[in-house]
């Protein structure tokens, strides 16, 4: 039985072949370190989940630390991740369980982004004088990773001899893939690469190619390449390690692992906790701008409904079932009273279009143009949940 046990966390894909690379470095890794038990988990769309596989490893070893495969600290780093070691915690009294952080701006990913994106740019250092790289992340809808993110961009193409670098999103928030590569389309690059910073392949980078092509279509005299992923690569195994010593000696923990919310300091005991963690969270995101008065006054709404329009939603129609469910509320003369607002990511994605309506606190997924009528009459004028719609994310 070994004493230390080492949990690799993945979001989690609904392609298998992104799950079957990311379980194949873990694989690797354990392979070379026999000594430590070492198991994976995913925070979502995967098994084992990463709840399931705490519990797992708990029960053969008397340490446990985790290592977030995530390239910045978001949602699910900040959130799910300690809340599922406070529960692992108090489940496990007898095992000790430590994280690190995520695996953030680091020189050593920069430089395996840049490797990757070598293998399309000139070595003549006049042609790369004249080639543009388009560094391009997942987007999130906390700006702190979107910072993270747009930093690495920079520390990639930092002395490289490019005539430009620009970072991109390929969702959430912007600016877009499309919309960077139409404003470096300007500069009349000879060529422009297109780095996809994302660890693992996946659906990602299939709709990635799909853009590039485009581009390169509408732009024939650019040279426009896709380059590959980060992927397996010595230096990440190494970057694990790292994160691995850190998270056994308990060196630069996750930030929000030792936060007042989730660690009993001095005085803010009572605010421990993984359900008011959450709840804080979600209040403080939602509700923020109610912490001070409106600088106009207005009565207060029955009900505000919301709508997803991030990219994967609007795909699937998200507009279309906007402008009805306002046509149906202006109908019923309730648009004083019921308010119908197009939001950004709402963390479904997938799963959408979603709806959300408050104060029910109640979402709806796959919501399409048709079930308009059902929610409004049934949901919002007449109080009754549409039961086929019913999303399940508070339970």
């Amino acid at each position: 039985m070994h004493d230390d046990g080492l949990l690799l966390i993945g979001h989690g894909s609904r392609d298998a072949a992104s799950n079957a690379e990311f379980e194949a470095i873990v694989a690797d890794y354990a392979a070379a370190r026999p000594g430590i038990a070492v198991q994976h988990g995913y925070i979502e769309l995967a098994t084992p989940h990463l709840a399931d596989a705490l519990a797992a490893l708990a029960a053969r070893v008397s340490r446990v630390a985790v290592v977030p495969l995530f390239l910045f600290a978001a949602g699910h780093v900040k959130n799910d991740i300690p809340i599922a070691l406070e529960r692992a915690r108090a489940a496990h009294p007898g095992v000790r369980f430590s994280a690190a952080r995520p695996l953030g701006v680091h020189p050593a990913l920069a430089e395996i982004a840049f490797e990757r994106a070598a293998t399309a740019l000139p070595d003549d250092p006049a042609a790369r004088a004249r080639s543009a790289l388009v560094v391009v992340g997942r987007g999130s809808s906390d700006p702190d990773a979107n910072g993270d993110f747009c930093k690495t961009a920079r520390l990639i193409g930092e002395g490289r001899g490019l005539q430009l670098v620009e970072p991109t999103f390929i969702g959430v928030t912007r600016p877009s893939v499309e919309e960077t590569l139409e404003r470096v389309a300007r500069h009349r690059p000879e060529r422009v690469v297109v780095v996809p910073y994302f660890l693992f392949a996946g659906r990602l980078m299939t709709k990635l190619a799909e853009q590039v092509d485009r581009f390169s279509s509408t732009y024939p005299w650019i040279r426009a390449s896709l380059a590959p992923h980060l992927g397996r690569s010595s230096a990440l195994e190494g970057l694990i390690d790292e994160r691995a010593r850190q998270a056994f000696a308990g060196e630069a923990p996750l930030p929000c692992d030792t936060c007042m919310y989730r660690t009993a300091l001095p005085g803010l005991a009572r605010e421990v906790g993984g359900l008011k963690a959450m709840l804080y969270s979600v209040r403080h995101t939602l509700t923020h701008t109610q912490a001070s008065n409106h600088p106009h006054a207005h009565r207060s709404l029955r009900k505000h409904v919301l709508v997803c329009g991030n990219a994967d939603c609007v795909d699937r129609g998200s507009l279309a079932l906007l402008e009805s469910v306002r046509r149906l509320v202006k109908q019923a003369g309730q648009q004083q009273q019921i308010r119908v607002t197009r939001t950004s990511c709402m963390g479904r994605c997938g799963e959408g279009p979603t709806v959300a309506v408050y104060p029910d606190g109640v979402w709806y997924r796959g919501v399409r143009d048709e079930d308009a009528k059902d929610l409004v009459e049934e949901h919002l004028l007449g109080d009754r949940l549409v039961a086929r719609l019913v999303d399940d994310i508070m339970q």
